[in-house]
Protein backbone atom coordinates (compact mmCIF):
# COMPACT_ATOMS: atom_id res chain seq x y z
CA UNK A 1 0.00 0.00 0.00
CA UNK A 2 1.05 3.48 -1.19
CA UNK A 3 1.43 5.81 2.08
CA UNK A 4 3.18 8.63 1.37
CA UNK A 5 3.53 10.31 5.07
CA UNK A 6 4.32 7.03 6.56
CA UNK A 7 8.04 6.30 7.80
CA UNK A 8 8.17 3.19 6.00
CA UNK A 9 10.21 2.48 3.05
CA UNK A 10 8.16 -0.04 1.95
CA UNK A 11 5.06 2.41 2.37
CA UNK A 12 6.51 5.12 0.85
CA UNK A 13 8.26 4.32 -1.71
CA UNK A 14 5.76 1.22 -2.90
CA UNK A 15 6.96 -0.88 -5.72
CA UNK A 16 3.76 -1.74 -6.88
CA UNK A 17 2.92 2.09 -7.09
CA UNK A 18 5.94 2.47 -8.96
CA UNK A 19 4.92 -0.40 -11.31
CA UNK A 20 1.87 1.30 -11.92
CA UNK A 21 2.69 4.80 -12.11
CA UNK A 22 5.25 3.34 -15.19
CA UNK A 23 2.27 1.54 -17.17
CA UNK A 24 0.03 4.42 -16.69
CA UNK A 25 3.11 6.38 -18.11
CA UNK A 26 3.53 3.98 -21.01
CA UNK A 27 -0.34 4.18 -21.35
CA UNK A 28 -0.08 7.99 -21.77
CA UNK A 29 2.94 9.18 -23.49
CA UNK A 30 0.94 9.90 -26.69
CA UNK A 31 -2.29 11.16 -25.04
CA UNK A 32 -1.67 15.10 -26.00
CA UNK A 33 -4.71 16.04 -24.06
CA UNK A 34 -3.82 14.69 -20.38
CA UNK A 35 -0.35 15.54 -21.35
CA UNK A 36 -2.00 19.51 -21.86
CA UNK A 37 -3.23 19.14 -18.37
CA UNK A 38 -0.09 18.33 -17.20
CA UNK A 39 1.79 20.90 -18.49
CA UNK A 40 -1.19 23.36 -17.46
CA UNK A 41 -0.37 22.73 -14.00
CA UNK A 42 3.53 21.95 -14.37
CA UNK A 43 3.81 26.07 -15.66
CA UNK A 44 2.40 26.76 -12.33
CA UNK A 45 5.35 26.28 -10.85
CA UNK A 46 3.73 24.50 -8.12
CA UNK A 47 5.29 20.97 -8.60
CA UNK A 48 3.98 17.52 -10.51
CA UNK A 49 3.03 14.23 -8.75
CA UNK A 50 5.52 11.64 -9.86
CA UNK A 51 2.82 10.27 -12.21
CA UNK A 52 2.15 13.17 -13.81
CA UNK A 53 6.18 13.91 -13.72
CA UNK A 54 6.20 10.30 -15.28
CA UNK A 55 3.75 10.66 -17.72
CA UNK A 56 5.84 13.66 -19.31
CA UNK A 57 9.49 11.98 -19.12
CA UNK A 58 7.46 9.30 -21.43
CA UNK A 59 5.97 11.85 -23.74
CA UNK A 60 7.33 11.20 -27.26
CA UNK A 61 6.38 14.70 -29.04
CA UNK A 62 9.08 16.80 -29.65
CA UNK A 63 7.02 19.91 -29.05
CA UNK A 64 6.52 19.00 -26.02
CA UNK A 65 9.86 18.41 -25.28
CA UNK A 66 10.74 21.76 -26.55
CA UNK A 67 8.08 23.35 -24.02
CA UNK A 68 9.07 21.49 -21.17
CA UNK A 69 12.93 22.39 -21.33
CA UNK A 70 12.21 26.35 -21.80
CA UNK A 71 9.87 26.04 -18.97
CA UNK A 72 12.56 24.36 -17.16
CA UNK A 73 14.63 27.38 -17.66
CA UNK A 74 12.04 29.37 -16.66
CA UNK A 75 11.67 27.52 -13.23
CA UNK A 76 15.18 27.82 -12.43
CA UNK A 77 15.88 32.05 -13.18
CA UNK A 78 11.84 32.26 -10.95
CA UNK A 79 13.16 30.07 -7.93
CA UNK A 80 17.25 30.96 -7.60
CA UNK A 81 17.69 33.26 -10.76
CA UNK A 82 20.85 33.36 -12.29
CA UNK A 83 22.77 32.06 -9.24
CA UNK A 84 25.27 28.71 -9.45
CA UNK A 85 26.27 27.99 -5.92
CA UNK A 86 29.59 26.60 -5.95
CA UNK A 87 31.41 23.73 -3.36
CA UNK A 88 33.87 20.99 -3.26
CA UNK A 89 34.31 17.35 -1.98
CA UNK A 90 36.48 16.91 0.43
CA UNK A 91 36.92 12.97 1.05
CA UNK A 92 38.05 12.09 4.61
CA UNK A 93 38.78 7.83 4.17
CA UNK A 94 38.04 5.26 1.56
CA UNK A 95 38.22 3.07 4.23
CA UNK A 96 34.74 0.80 3.80
CA UNK A 97 33.16 -2.55 5.14
CA UNK A 98 30.15 -2.65 2.24
CA UNK A 99 30.26 -4.41 -1.22
CA UNK A 100 28.96 -1.95 -3.37
CA UNK A 101 29.69 -3.43 -6.93
CA UNK A 102 29.46 -0.26 -8.35
CA UNK A 103 32.07 1.30 -5.90
CA UNK A 104 36.33 1.07 -6.04
CA UNK A 105 35.61 1.25 -2.18
CA UNK A 106 34.07 -2.13 -2.05
CA UNK A 107 35.55 -4.39 0.77
CA UNK A 108 36.97 -6.96 -1.69
CA UNK A 109 38.78 -4.24 -3.53
CA UNK A 110 42.56 -5.40 -2.59
CA UNK A 111 44.92 -3.15 -5.05
CA UNK A 112 43.19 0.26 -4.32
CA UNK A 113 45.39 2.61 -2.14
CA UNK A 114 43.24 2.84 1.64
CA UNK A 115 43.90 6.04 3.06
CA UNK A 116 42.15 8.08 5.82
CA UNK A 117 43.05 11.80 6.43
CA UNK A 118 44.77 12.60 9.77
CA UNK A 119 43.21 16.01 11.39
CA UNK A 120 46.75 17.41 10.65
CA UNK A 121 46.27 16.30 7.15
CA UNK A 122 42.91 18.05 6.98
CA UNK A 123 44.35 21.36 7.54
CA UNK A 124 46.15 21.17 4.76
CA UNK A 125 43.79 19.55 2.67
CA UNK A 126 41.77 22.97 3.59
CA UNK A 127 43.69 25.55 3.44
CA UNK A 128 44.68 24.45 0.26
CA UNK A 129 40.54 24.54 -0.92
CA UNK A 130 40.64 28.17 0.98
CA UNK A 131 43.33 29.50 -1.50
CA UNK A 132 41.22 28.17 -4.63
CA UNK A 133 38.37 30.29 -3.05
CA UNK A 134 35.94 28.13 -1.83
CA UNK A 135 33.61 28.60 1.01
CA UNK A 136 31.13 25.07 1.37
CA UNK A 137 32.89 21.72 1.62
CA UNK A 138 30.69 18.42 1.21
CA UNK A 139 32.53 15.75 3.42
CA UNK A 140 33.04 11.92 2.13
CA UNK A 141 33.98 8.77 3.46
CA UNK A 142 33.51 5.09 3.29
CA UNK A 143 31.40 3.01 6.03
CA UNK A 144 34.26 1.69 8.34
CA UNK A 145 32.90 1.75 11.89
CA UNK A 146 37.05 0.76 12.78
CA UNK A 147 38.57 3.62 10.68
CA UNK A 148 35.62 5.96 10.37
CA UNK A 149 33.38 5.97 13.43
CA UNK A 150 31.26 8.72 14.17
CA UNK A 151 33.86 10.55 16.26
CA UNK A 152 36.00 10.82 13.64
CA UNK A 153 33.61 12.32 11.58
CA UNK A 154 32.22 15.17 14.39
CA UNK A 155 36.09 15.56 15.11
CA UNK A 156 36.82 16.24 11.22
CA UNK A 157 33.87 18.70 11.15
CA UNK A 158 35.12 21.06 14.16
CA UNK A 159 38.93 20.76 12.62
CA UNK A 160 37.59 22.49 9.01
CA UNK A 161 34.98 25.02 10.56
CA UNK A 162 37.90 26.25 12.77
CA UNK A 163 40.39 26.82 10.36
CA UNK A 164 41.05 30.18 9.33
CA UNK A 165 43.92 31.24 6.31
CA UNK A 166 44.55 34.43 5.53
CA UNK A 167 40.71 35.87 3.92
CA UNK A 168 39.28 31.92 3.54
CA UNK A 169 37.56 30.04 5.66
CA UNK A 170 34.85 27.20 5.12
CA UNK A 171 31.49 28.49 6.31
CA UNK A 172 29.35 25.51 5.64
CA UNK A 173 30.56 21.98 5.97
CA UNK A 174 27.77 19.94 4.41
CA UNK A 175 27.89 15.66 5.01
CA UNK A 176 27.79 12.53 2.58
CA UNK A 177 27.88 9.78 5.10
CA UNK A 178 26.48 6.63 5.11
CA UNK A 179 23.18 5.91 7.05
CA UNK A 180 23.26 6.17 10.46
CA UNK A 181 21.46 6.55 13.89
CA UNK A 182 18.77 9.33 14.96
CA UNK A 183 21.22 9.37 17.88
CA UNK A 184 24.34 10.30 15.17
CA UNK A 185 22.11 12.68 13.43
CA UNK A 186 21.57 14.75 16.56
CA UNK A 187 25.53 14.86 16.39
CA UNK A 188 25.61 15.78 13.00
CA UNK A 189 23.11 18.58 13.77
CA UNK A 190 24.86 20.08 17.11
CA UNK A 191 28.15 19.75 15.01
CA UNK A 192 26.71 22.11 12.58
CA UNK A 193 26.51 20.90 9.85
CA UNK A 194 24.91 22.09 6.54
CA UNK A 195 22.97 19.49 4.10
CA UNK A 196 22.88 15.82 5.04
CA UNK A 197 23.60 14.02 1.98
CA UNK A 198 22.82 10.43 1.34
CA UNK A 199 22.47 8.99 -1.79
CA UNK A 200 19.54 6.02 -2.60
CA UNK A 201 21.69 4.75 -5.21
CA UNK A 202 18.99 3.23 -6.87
CA UNK A 203 15.04 3.21 -5.20
CA UNK A 204 14.38 -0.51 -6.86
CA UNK A 205 15.01 -2.99 -3.72
CA UNK A 206 15.28 -5.96 -5.37
CA UNK A 207 18.10 -4.45 -7.58
CA UNK A 208 19.25 -2.63 -4.55
CA UNK A 209 20.29 -5.86 -2.51
CA UNK A 210 21.75 -7.45 -5.41
CA UNK A 211 24.13 -4.08 -5.85
CA UNK A 212 24.81 -4.22 -2.27
CA UNK A 213 25.21 -7.74 -1.69
CA UNK A 214 26.83 -7.65 2.17
CA UNK A 215 27.75 -4.99 5.13
CA UNK A 216 25.57 -2.74 6.56
CA UNK A 217 24.38 -0.74 3.36
CA UNK A 218 22.82 -4.26 2.52
CA UNK A 219 19.91 -3.60 4.15
CA UNK A 220 17.33 -1.52 1.98
CA UNK A 221 14.89 -0.18 4.17
CA UNK A 222 17.34 1.26 7.15
CA UNK A 223 19.12 2.95 4.16
CA UNK A 224 15.67 4.28 2.47
CA UNK A 225 14.85 5.45 6.03
CA UNK A 226 17.55 7.58 7.10
CA UNK A 227 16.58 10.95 5.92
CA UNK A 228 13.60 10.37 8.69
CA UNK A 229 15.86 9.79 10.95
CA UNK A 230 18.18 12.75 10.28
CA UNK A 231 15.04 14.59 10.31
CA UNK A 232 13.87 13.21 13.90
CA UNK A 233 17.74 13.78 14.79
CA UNK A 234 17.01 17.71 13.99
CA UNK A 235 18.46 18.02 10.50
CA UNK A 236 16.50 19.67 8.67
CA UNK A 237 18.19 20.23 4.96
CA UNK A 238 18.80 16.69 3.52
CA UNK A 239 19.94 16.08 -0.15
CA UNK A 240 18.63 13.03 -2.43
CA UNK A 241 19.90 11.59 -5.16
CA UNK A 242 20.22 8.19 -7.66
CA UNK A 243 22.84 7.13 -9.14
CA UNK A 244 21.70 6.71 -12.75
CA UNK A 245 22.47 4.10 -14.82
CA UNK A 246 21.75 0.45 -11.43
CA UNK A 247 18.11 0.35 -12.81
CA UNK A 248 16.06 2.19 -15.49
CA UNK A 249 15.94 5.78 -15.28
CA UNK A 250 11.96 5.37 -15.46
CA UNK A 251 11.79 3.66 -12.25
CA UNK A 252 14.36 5.44 -10.75
CA UNK A 253 13.08 8.65 -11.23
CA UNK A 254 9.36 7.68 -9.87
CA UNK A 255 10.75 6.69 -6.49
CA UNK A 256 12.79 9.62 -6.03
CA UNK A 257 10.04 11.93 -6.69
CA UNK A 258 8.29 9.55 -4.22
CA UNK A 259 10.56 9.94 -1.83
CA UNK A 260 10.49 13.69 -2.28
CA UNK A 261 6.85 14.03 -1.91
CA UNK A 262 7.23 11.61 1.29
CA UNK A 263 9.62 14.59 2.86
CA UNK A 264 7.01 17.34 2.17
CA UNK A 265 4.09 14.96 3.38
CA UNK A 266 5.59 13.61 6.70
CA UNK A 267 7.61 16.71 7.79
CA UNK A 268 6.76 19.64 5.81
CA UNK A 269 9.51 20.48 3.56
CA UNK A 270 10.79 18.68 1.24
CA UNK A 271 14.54 17.80 -0.14
CA UNK A 272 17.13 20.95 0.31
CA UNK A 273 19.29 19.16 -3.04
CA UNK A 274 18.48 16.78 -5.55
CA UNK A 275 22.11 15.49 -7.03
CA UNK A 276 22.29 13.78 -10.59
CA UNK A 277 24.84 11.62 -10.66
CA UNK A 278 25.31 8.81 -13.08
CA UNK A 279 27.96 5.82 -12.85
CA UNK A 280 31.28 6.57 -14.09
CA UNK A 281 34.63 4.67 -15.00
CA UNK A 282 36.74 4.18 -11.58
CA UNK A 283 39.02 1.71 -10.48
CA UNK A 284 37.97 -1.55 -10.89
CA UNK A 285 34.38 -0.06 -12.43
CA UNK A 286 33.48 -0.50 -15.58
CA UNK A 287 30.67 1.61 -16.54
CA UNK A 288 29.43 -0.45 -19.69
CA UNK A 289 28.80 -3.39 -17.48
CA UNK A 290 25.36 -1.29 -16.48
CA UNK A 291 22.98 -2.09 -19.06
CA UNK A 292 21.02 0.83 -17.61
CA UNK A 293 23.62 3.13 -18.26
CA UNK A 294 21.58 6.47 -20.28
CA UNK A 295 22.84 8.78 -23.04
CA UNK A 296 23.34 12.60 -22.77
CA UNK A 297 20.01 13.37 -24.22
CA UNK A 298 18.35 11.28 -21.83
CA UNK A 299 19.96 12.89 -19.12
CA UNK A 300 19.25 16.31 -20.01
CA UNK A 301 15.49 14.99 -19.95
CA UNK A 302 15.85 13.61 -16.62
CA UNK A 303 17.23 17.07 -15.35
CA UNK A 304 14.50 18.92 -16.58
CA UNK A 305 11.86 16.64 -15.25
CA UNK A 306 13.09 17.10 -12.04
CA UNK A 307 13.33 20.74 -12.03
CA UNK A 308 9.70 20.99 -13.23
CA UNK A 309 8.47 18.31 -10.52
CA UNK A 310 10.60 19.76 -7.67
CA UNK A 311 10.94 23.42 -8.45
CA UNK A 312 11.66 24.76 -4.97
CA UNK A 313 14.86 22.47 -4.88
CA UNK A 314 18.19 22.90 -5.54
CA UNK A 315 19.76 20.75 -7.86
CA UNK A 316 23.78 19.69 -7.79
CA UNK A 317 25.98 18.16 -10.69
CA UNK A 318 29.62 17.37 -9.77
CA UNK A 319 32.61 17.24 -11.97
CA UNK A 320 31.45 13.43 -13.04
CA UNK A 321 29.94 15.34 -15.56
CA UNK A 322 32.24 17.29 -18.70
CA UNK A 323 31.78 20.81 -19.49
CA UNK A 324 29.64 20.16 -22.15
CA UNK A 325 26.70 18.26 -20.13
CA UNK A 326 26.96 20.45 -17.32
CA UNK A 327 26.37 23.46 -19.94
CA UNK A 328 23.55 21.72 -20.83
CA UNK A 329 22.00 21.04 -17.68
CA UNK A 330 22.90 24.40 -16.22
CA UNK A 331 19.76 25.81 -18.82
CA UNK A 332 17.75 23.21 -17.51
CA UNK A 333 18.03 23.57 -13.72
CA UNK A 334 21.00 22.92 -12.02
CA UNK A 335 22.09 25.54 -9.69
CA UNK A 336 24.82 23.62 -7.48
CA UNK A 337 27.92 22.93 -9.11
CA UNK A 338 31.38 21.47 -8.08
CA UNK A 339 34.48 22.80 -8.92
CA UNK A 340 38.37 22.18 -9.33
CA UNK A 341 37.23 18.68 -7.33
CA UNK A 342 39.31 15.99 -6.41
CA UNK A 343 37.52 12.48 -5.78
CA UNK A 344 40.97 10.86 -4.02
CA UNK A 345 41.23 10.96 -0.61
CA UNK A 346 43.35 14.13 0.11
CA UNK A 347 45.05 15.94 -3.05
CA UNK A 348 43.85 19.32 -3.03
CA UNK A 349 47.53 19.88 -0.93
CA UNK A 350 49.32 17.85 -2.81
CA UNK A 351 48.64 15.61 -5.90
CA UNK A 352 47.73 11.96 -5.77
CA UNK A 353 50.85 10.06 -6.93
CA UNK A 354 49.97 7.64 -9.45
CA UNK A 355 50.65 4.97 -7.86
CA UNK A 356 48.33 6.02 -5.32
CA UNK A 357 44.44 5.18 -6.53
CA UNK A 358 42.26 6.34 -3.49
CA UNK A 359 39.86 8.13 -6.21
CA UNK A 360 35.95 7.09 -6.06
CA UNK A 361 35.42 7.77 -9.65
CA UNK A 362 37.25 9.61 -12.65
CA UNK A 363 36.78 13.27 -12.89
CA UNK A 364 35.27 14.24 -16.32
CA UNK A 365 35.86 18.15 -15.69
CA UNK A 366 39.28 19.12 -14.38
CA UNK A 367 39.11 22.88 -14.51
CA UNK A 368 40.66 25.17 -11.64
CA UNK A 369 38.06 26.77 -9.89
CA UNK A 370 38.78 30.15 -11.46
CA UNK A 371 38.23 28.65 -14.77
CA UNK A 372 34.91 27.52 -13.87
CA UNK A 373 34.00 31.05 -12.51
CA UNK A 374 35.30 32.46 -15.36
CA UNK A 375 33.08 29.63 -17.52
CA UNK A 376 29.56 30.52 -15.35
CA UNK A 377 30.12 34.31 -15.94
CA UNK A 378 30.47 34.14 -19.91
CA UNK A 379 27.78 32.15 -19.82
CA UNK A 380 25.41 35.00 -17.94
CA UNK A 381 25.57 33.10 -14.60
CA UNK A 382 26.68 34.38 -11.03
CA UNK A 383 28.77 32.33 -9.39
CA UNK A 384 28.18 32.25 -5.80
CA UNK A 385 29.97 31.48 -2.58
CA UNK A 386 27.25 32.11 0.09
CA UNK A 387 26.13 30.13 2.56
CA UNK A 388 24.07 32.90 4.56
CA UNK A 389 21.12 31.20 4.89
CA UNK A 390 22.81 28.18 7.01
CA UNK A 391 24.23 30.54 8.96
CA UNK A 392 21.27 32.64 9.32
CA UNK A 393 18.88 30.10 10.70
CA UNK A 394 17.16 29.76 7.30
CA UNK A 395 17.49 26.27 6.92
CA UNK A 396 14.44 23.40 6.11
CA UNK A 397 10.97 25.34 5.67
CA UNK A 398 12.73 28.73 6.74
CA UNK A 399 14.52 28.36 3.42
CA UNK A 400 11.76 26.70 1.32
CA UNK A 401 9.24 30.03 2.43
CA UNK A 402 12.21 32.09 1.31
CA UNK A 403 12.43 29.90 -1.69
CA UNK A 404 8.97 29.78 -2.42
CA UNK A 405 8.13 33.25 -2.31
CA UNK A 406 9.96 34.28 -4.45
CA UNK A 407 12.43 36.82 -2.31
CA UNK A 408 15.33 34.79 -3.66
CA UNK A 409 16.12 38.42 -5.97
CA UNK A 410 15.96 40.99 -2.62
CA UNK A 411 18.16 37.73 -0.64
CA UNK A 412 20.31 35.28 -2.44
CA UNK A 413 20.62 37.93 -5.34
CA UNK A 414 22.65 39.88 -3.50
CA UNK A 415 24.44 37.79 -1.34
CA UNK A 416 25.88 35.74 -4.40
CA UNK A 417 27.32 39.21 -5.61
CA UNK A 418 28.81 40.14 -2.54
CA UNK A 419 30.33 36.49 -2.25
CA UNK A 420 31.65 36.28 -6.07
CA UNK A 421 33.21 39.66 -5.04
CA UNK A 422 35.20 38.34 -2.12
CA UNK A 423 36.18 35.68 -4.36
CA UNK A 424 37.18 38.24 -6.98
CA UNK A 425 39.01 40.41 -4.84
CA UNK A 426 41.29 38.14 -3.01
CA UNK A 427 41.40 34.58 -5.67
CA UNK A 428 40.71 35.35 -9.26
CA UNK A 429 43.22 36.08 -11.78
CA UNK A 430 42.88 39.38 -13.39
CA UNK A 431 40.88 38.24 -16.70
CA UNK A 432 38.03 36.90 -14.80
CA UNK A 433 38.57 39.85 -11.54
CA UNK A 434 37.57 41.93 -14.84
CA UNK A 435 34.48 39.88 -16.21
CA UNK A 436 33.02 39.24 -12.93
CA UNK A 437 33.55 43.30 -11.90
CA UNK A 438 31.64 44.14 -15.26
CA UNK A 439 29.25 41.80 -14.38
CA UNK A 440 28.19 42.61 -10.56
CA UNK A 441 27.88 46.34 -11.61
CA UNK A 442 25.34 44.71 -14.11
CA UNK A 443 23.52 42.32 -11.98
CA UNK A 444 23.19 44.75 -8.99
CA UNK A 445 20.37 46.92 -10.87
CA UNK A 446 18.68 43.41 -11.18
CA UNK A 447 17.90 43.38 -7.26
CA UNK A 448 13.98 44.86 -7.26
CA UNK A 449 14.43 46.37 -3.57
CA UNK A 450 15.74 49.29 -3.68
CA UNK A 451 17.37 49.61 -0.18
CA UNK A 452 18.71 46.25 -0.79
CA UNK A 453 20.13 47.21 -3.93
CA UNK A 454 22.04 50.37 -2.08
CA UNK A 455 23.36 48.09 0.93
CA UNK A 456 24.88 45.66 -1.22
CA UNK A 457 26.69 48.11 -3.45
CA UNK A 458 27.49 49.79 -0.04
CA UNK A 459 29.18 46.31 0.86
CA UNK A 460 31.01 45.81 -2.16
CA UNK A 461 32.47 48.69 -2.22
CA UNK A 462 33.57 48.38 1.38
CA UNK A 463 35.50 44.86 0.13
CA UNK A 464 38.18 47.07 -1.32
CA UNK A 465 39.12 48.40 2.07
CA UNK A 466 39.59 45.01 3.09
CA UNK A 467 36.30 43.86 4.92
CA UNK A 468 34.82 40.83 4.14
CA UNK A 469 31.78 38.66 5.02
CA UNK A 470 28.91 40.65 4.61
CA UNK A 471 25.28 38.87 4.16
CA UNK A 472 21.22 39.42 4.44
Amino acid sequence: MYLPNSTKAAEFLCHEEVMQTLAYAQENKNNLPLIQEILAKARLQKGLTHREASVLLACQSETVWEELYQLAEAIKLDYYGKRIVLFAPLYLSNYCVNSCVYCPYHVKNKHICRKKLTQEEIKREVIALQDMGHKRLALEAGEDPLHNPIEYILESIDTVYHIQHKNGAIRRVNVNIAATTVENYRKLHDAGIGTYILFQETYHKEQYEKLHPSGPKHNYDYHTEAMDRAMQGGIDDVGLGVLFGLQTYPYELAGLLMHAEHLEATYGVGPHTISVPRIKHADDIDPTAFDNSIDDETFAKICTIIRIAVPYTGMIMSTREGKAVRERALQLGISQVSGASCTSVGGYDTPEPESENSAQFDVSDRRTLDEVVRWLMELGYIPSFCTACYRAGRTGDRFMSLCKSGQIQNCCHPNALMTLNEYLEDYAKPETRAIGKALIQKELLNIPNEKVRAIAAEHIAEMAAGKRDFRF
